[in-house]
């Protein structure tokens, strides 16, 4: 009997427990975890704008002098003059070396001097054939001597010219190779000359962008490590592609007149391809690549909209899209891994691309 009442008040006191479980109320944290993870999450967009885009490519190329020369002479000798200043500026036709050319002026001064007694002998006869006290022939002598020997004074003149070596045109001289008394040949590099008051712009654009190349066009480019941006001014473009590279080579002209640009440094050119007055520009990020195109997520009546689009000119951080979006749409640019079609947004930050470059 005490068994029975025993099993009989355990099971009284398990009701009465379950009971007060079932009454209490429900944890308020527990509760507020569950709303927080129905909640809408929070994303960024961007409106849509319409902006001035420049389309670009940058390539590398090199700066060259616009002439540059290594100075020789023309015959062997030895150096009896040296006006070479490393460094400077010279004018065209300056004498910069001289060879030893002694028995040439000799040779001169004795051919000089011999026309100048022919001469006096041409004009007798020319006084005694008006009178009929000579023949033709023999006054035809006198000039035939008398022209015989400029000729030879020219050929001393010329053998005395290349004995030195002048200024080709206007430029700097590099470092001098000689000093005085060495003996050179037509194969001795003497120094180098370089106008780098203008320099040439090599670079090479791809075959698809060698028709945007035309003569007098602008170009910029910039050198590493240095901030300013330079011109050039396109000169020509060779007539084929080259075909290992397909790549059309074209060369511009840089005005350098403070010196600053250095010959074979390496810059960087930016080409103007086209420029585009009314491009829809749009974050990269919220484009959502597709296996047969490319989506963006509208915002549509606080819902969600997936469309497709197409997409043009790219640069750093945006891209353009040229349809399927319009002026002042409104697109989702974070959490679009997590939104699906007709989804609720909710904003916690809408930007907007100020305008293009």
């Amino acid at each position: 009997m005490k068994k029975n009442l025993t099993i009989i008040l355990g099971l009284m006191l398990l009701a009465c427990f379950f009971c007060s479980c079932k009454s209490r109320a429900p944890d308020p944290k527990a509760a507020a975890g569950a709303n927080k993870f129905n909640a809408t999450p929070l994303v960024e967009g961007f409106v849509v704008k319409s902006s001035v885009v420049v389309q670009s490519i940058s390539i590398s190329g090199t700066l060259m002098p616009f002439e540059e020369t290594v100075l020789m002479p023309e015959v062997t000798g030895r150096v009896v003059a040296i006006n070479l200043p490393e460094g400077k500026f010279v004018k065209q036709g300056t004498l910069l070396v001289k060879l030893f050319d002694d028995d040439l002026q000799a040779s001169l001064r004795k051919s000089q001097t011999q026309l100048d007694l022919a001469k006096v002998t041409q004009k007798r006869q020319a006084e005694l054939i008006k009178v009929n006290g000579l023949s033709q022939s023999d006054y035809d002598q006198a000039v035939l001597q008398v022209s015989s020997i400029n000729a030879d004074i020219e050929v001393l003149r010329a053998q005395i010219r290349k004995t030195e070596v002048r200024a080709p045109f206007d430029g700097i001289i590099g470092l001098r190779n000689i000093s005085l008394g060495a003996e050179v040949t037509p194969q001795t590099a003497l120094a180098t000359i370089r106008d780098v008051a203008r320099l040439k712009l090599d670079f090479a654009v791809p075959q698809k962008y060698g028709a945007t190349l035309r003569p007098g066009m602008m170009v910029i480019f910039t050198l590493e490590g240095i901030d300013a941006k330079y011109e050039a001014t396109v000169m020509a473009t060779e007539e084929g592609v080259d075909e290992a590279t397909r790549n059309l080579k074209a060369r511009a002209m840089v005005k350098n007149t403070e010196l600053l640009l250095k010959p074979g440094s390496f810059v960087n050119v930016e080409l103007e391809l086209g420029k585009e007055a009314n491009a829809l520009m749009v974050p990269t990020q919220a484009i959502i690549p597709q296996e047969l195109g490319k989506q963006v997520i509208l915002a549509k009546d606080g819902k969600a909209k997936f469309v497709s689009v197409k997409t043009g000119i790219r640069q750093a951080s945006l891209i353009e899209v040229v349809s399927g979006i319009a002026e002042g749409d409104t697109i989702v640019t974070t959490g679009l891994l997590f939104l699906k079609p007709g989804a609720d947004l909710k904003f916690s930050k809408i930007s907007q691309h100020e305008g293009g470059r």
